[in-house]
């Protein structure tokens, strides 16, 4: 430790430099694993942390708490080497300490820290950047992480600028940035976030988060070459009907490519779309309505060939993924699809789930919802916002709506 101590001491700088990007990237490796329980590490967004680690906690922080501060703040220094019984009795001090709490908590983290924050991430995990897009979503976010960064750093900075040598001030910050970045990174770190436990937490159990951080895929891409129907089979739940159906569909040559099949009280339902040659249609009918002798016996199954049309439309302009959970009640899906149609955003792919709490049968069920919707022009993001605040705020749900280039357009929840 002595060992430490003198390092930071005579390379402060270096010291801080290294110290705080080592030390932002382990945090996020640590949520990531530990909180998230990835499988595979999302290095991107590691990288992220780290590069806002080295450059901002360790050379920005380093700069502002240390020469400037020392200059702005000339009797700081003697005031953090007085004893306690000095430091009350010293007026000015107080003041200088309060002024130099007031210009961290107040100016420096919402005018520079967050905004270069967003920005670094940003730069770092989106295919096309965009800082004026970073710092609008800071905007967005600005009450929550405010509110989440006073509660760690203003008992820390008061500690720091009362107590600290100045060459103490970066290792005190990077720190207790060990808990902050823990924080930071689980609110913050990606866009596929667990909704926040006041939604959540008394709703759903680990298999309900699972089913909730579920990423919508977008629908089949049809290859015009090939023949494409879409299978609907309903009947009497029994083993052996998801066998039967696709092995009908392997003997004439298809290929199911997406389908949703699910048990609903005593009854089973399967829809799927299945690929085959044209010259192999009317063979994967016949074997799908061939039912006397399979476990599809006594189903209705119904085959519609869908048609390929290729009319030169341009890809849409703007594509991203909607994402809703909240308390289950009836209109969650027409408010939301007609907040979408009205701005004009088709709606490609949506799939909802419910939710039954895992103990106390008296809690309200959790509804979520994940979805693909596109657009050919570039709608208004902020009246997006708008009305999602608004519904969020009605309906007591977490709403988002994120570009596939990683736009948090809004993410929000209800404060109970």
């Amino acid at each position: 430790m002595a060992g430490i101590l003198r390092l930071a001491k005579t390379s402060p700088f270096a010291f801080g430099f290294v110290y705080s990007g080592l030390k932002t990237s382990f945090c996020d490796l640590m949520v990531q694993k530990v909180v998230e329980k990835r499988e595979e590490i999302d290095w991107r967004r590691n990288s992220a942390f780290a590069a806002f680690g080295f450059l901002y906690l360790g050379g920005v922080q380093y700069t502002l708490y240390v020469p400037i501060f020392a200059r702005l703040f000339p009797n700081a220094a003697s005031f953090a080497a007085k004893p306690i019984s000095e430091k009350v009795r010293d007026l000015p001090g107080i003041r200088s300490l309060f002024a130099q709490v007031f210009l961290d908590q107040c100016v420096h983290h919402p005018l520079m820290y967050f905004p270069v924050f967003y920005m670094i991430k940003d730069a770092v995990t989106s295919d096309s950047p965009d800082p004026v897009r970073a710092v609008r979503q800071f905007g967005t976010n600005m009450k929550e992480d405010m509110i989440a960064l006073w509660k760690v750093w203003v008992p820390s900075t008061f500690l720091n600028f009362a107590f600290m040598p100045m060459y103490l001030r970066i290792p005190w910050v990077a720190s207790t940035s060990l808990i902050w970045t823990c924080i930071l990174s689980t609110m913050r770190g990606g866009s596929d976030q667990v909704p926040s436990n006041e939604v959540i937490g008394p709703y759903a159990d680990a298999t309900s988060y699972e089913l909730l951080m579920r990423t919508a895929m977008p629908p089949p891409s049809l290859n015009p070459a090939h023949a494409h129907v879409l299978v609907t089979v309903h009947g009497v739940d029994r083993p052996g009907m998801v066998a039967a159906a696709s092995r009908a569909v392997f003997d004439a040559g298809g290929n199911l490519t997406t389908g949703k099949m699910i048990k609903l009280g005593g009854e089973f339902a399967v829809m799927m779309h299945v690929e085959c040659e044209p010259a192999q249609l009317s063979q994967l009918r016949e074997n799908l309505h061939a039912k006397k002798s399979t476990a599809l016996a006594g189903c209705d199954v119904e085959t519609r060939q869908v048609v390929v049309v290729n009319d030169g439309s341009p890809r849409p302009a703007y594509s991203a993924h909607v994402r809703l959970t909240g308390p289950d009640q009836p209109g969650l899906v027409m408010r939301l699809t007609e907040l979408l149609a009205q701005h004009g955003l088709n709606v490609e792919h949506i799939q909802t789930e419910q939710h039954v709490p895992p103990r106390n049968a008296s809690k309200p069920r959790l509804f979520s919802l994940c979805g693909i919707v596109s657009s050919q022009l570039e709608p208004d993001s902020r009246a997006i916002e708008d009305s999602i605040k608004q519904m969020r705020d009605e309906l007591n749900v977490t709403c988002m709506i994120e570009r596939d280039d990683g736009w948090l357009l809004r993410r929000g929840s209800s404060r109970a």
